[in-house]
């Protein structure tokens, strides 16, 4: 059957010569930027994940839910750096992983329990370029073009062998990412609706957040630009990631008479062959950003917490407080740390140092500790026992808790180390999944400070800007239509450009549709 074409005005001919052209260049120029196969995790902290955000598991939350304390809610966030606008590819979790919460519940520093999640696509029309095609009111609205979802396993292990598996849920819903108001007029409808009950009291919920995090970032600016002045900004302010989140009965969490787990979150990806090799693991915040150095983050990432004595000198000698002496002249407290050991490695005695434990970076929790009214940012330093370390509440400064507990505040060194922010940006939701809602792309980043925007910008002649008149000059010769450029461009150049897009563009454009396999019958 003949191909028919549509009749083409020349400006759109040439247009679309240049477009191939550079649609060329760009495939040419990103071809050696394919993701390799990696093993490292959290904000660009290790070397090879920073590269595959997909993987990339950026925080993990563990606390007794503070509205069903019967209960303990498991959180854990990937993809760092989440632009708001980042359209029109938003982002999604990865078809070739599997997302694990790994509990340990004996102390034996192998997971007991994983709870899995893995994700599948779904696009309705391939032939548009739209993330969704008209204002989204459901999750089920036939103009949300592209959609996810997951299916939940239980997998329940004794001593690393597996003794039953159980499916959770099969298609949940994923909340999906916050385009915009236009796009999405009513974002809360699409989280309540992507929030999955389980049955026997357990609840998962996957899609995008806000970043629960909170840290001013110059930290790794020589600690705070080198003269302790450079603190108070919120440095992940105003980017999303996306987030899993399970809040199951705490009875199906421990075993016997201890009320102690250990937490961890995992990524496996899978090979060309078929395997699946863990490429991300996250427990306790800042482990791998600040205590593991560069050498060792890809291994430690890829390892299991059973083998974990093999970076303890990393913990009983840290690279922290020798900095801080270098630069501020603040002694560091003696070595070997065995005050760390507890924060990170087998938990506090009497707190949450579970019975017979094996040394091992996972973040525990003690789940009998009832969750208090008035939380204290600073956890147990604050006098919290409900806090970090003991577990993670998302309202935990665990930038100004791990600095102030490298510099010996368990030791009896006193000091008030911080980077000066305090709290998240948005406040956290009070129910499950309880992480902030995403900021919505009509919200983008980059915004000059200071500018007020919530009203309607002007252009230079001073009349209201819309997408109609946004890309005039500033000049008022041809009335913002482009003439006034094109009368200061000498005719014959542009008579020149016009005769080689025109020729020599257009037959170059015809000559390549054979190789894209664009053949006429």
């Amino acid at each position: 059957m003949p191909t028919v074409r549509p009749t083409t005005h020349p400006t759109v001919t040439r247009i679309a010569a240049l477009v191939a052209a550079g649609g060329l260049l760009l495939a040419g120029g990103f071809a050696g930027l394919v993701p390799r196969q990696s093993t490292a995790s959290s904000h660009r902290e290790a070397p090879l994940i920073s590269g595959q955000p997909q993987y990339d598991n950026t925080d993990v939350y563990a606390f007794v839910s503070p509205d069903k304390p019967d209960t303990t809610t498991l959180v854990a966030n990937f993809i760092p750096f989440e632009d708001p606008a980042g359209g029109p590819n938003f982002y999604k979790f990865a078809r070739d992983a599997r997302y694990d919460f790994n509990v340990d519940n004996d102390g034996d520093a192998q997971p007991d329990l994983i709870y899995r999640f893995e994700f599948n696509d779904f696009l309705k029309n391939g032939n548009t370029f739209l993330y969704n095609t008209g204002p989204v009111t459901s999750l089920d609205d036939p103009d949300l073009n592209f959609t996810q979802t997951y299916d939940l396993t239980l997998i329940r292990q004794k001593e690393g062998k597996v003794t039953g598996v159980s499916k959770l849920a099969d298609n949940a819903p994923v909340a999906p990412s916050n385009v915009g108001k236009a796009s999405m007029p009513n974002y809360p409808v699409l989280r309540q609706q992507a929030i999955k009950q389980l049955g026997n009291g357990a609840t998962a919920f996957a899609g995008q957040a806000d970043d629960s995090f909170f840290i001013d970032l110059q930290v790794f600016n020589l600690l705070f630009g080198g003269n302790l002045k450079e603190v108070g900004d919120d440095t992940v302010s105003g980017y999303n990631v996306n987030t899993l989140a399970v809040q199951v009965p705490t009875k199906d969490l421990v075993t016997g008479q201890d009320p102690v787990i250990g937490v961890n979150s995992t990524v496996q990806r899978q090979t060309a062959g078929g395997d699946w090799t863990q490429v991300s693991r996250l427990g306790a915040p800042l482990v791998n950003e600040v205590v593991i150095p560069r050498g060792k983050k890809d291994t430690f990432n890829a390892s299991n917490p059973w083998a974990d004595a093999q970076f303890a000198q990393f913990v009983t000698d840290p690279e922290v407080p020798k900095l801080i002496q270098q630069l501020y002249k603040i002694p560091a407290p003696a070595t070997p740390r065995k005050d760390l050991v507890q924060a990170f490695l087998t938990g506090v005695p009497g707190l949450n140092q579970p019975k017979n434990v094996r040394p091992a970076e996972l973040l525990r929790l003690n789940t009998s500790i009832k969750p208090t009214a008035k939380p204290d940012r600073l956890g147990v330093l604050g006098g919290d026992v409900q806090g970090f370390p003991n577990g993670r509440r998302l309202t935990d400064d665990v930038t100004d808790i791990i600095l102030q507990a490298a510099e010996g505040e368990l030791l009896g060194n006193k000091n008030d180390l911080g980077d000066a922010v305090n709290a998240n940006d948005l406040p956290f939701d009070k129910a499950f999944p309880y992480v902030a809602a995403p900021r919505s792309g009509t919200d983008a980043r980059g915004k000059t400070p200071g500018v007020k925007t919530s009203g309607q910008r002007t252009g230079a002649n001073g009349k209201p800007m819309s997408f109609l008149n946004a890309g005039a000059t500033e000049s008022t010769a041809g009335d913002g239509d482009g003439s006034a450029l094109l009368g200061a461009l000498p005719v014959a150049a542009l008579a020149g450009g016009a005769t080689f897009v025109l020729t020599g563009g257009l037959l170059w454009w015809r000559r390549r549709s054979p190789m894209t396999g664009r053949h006429e019958s």
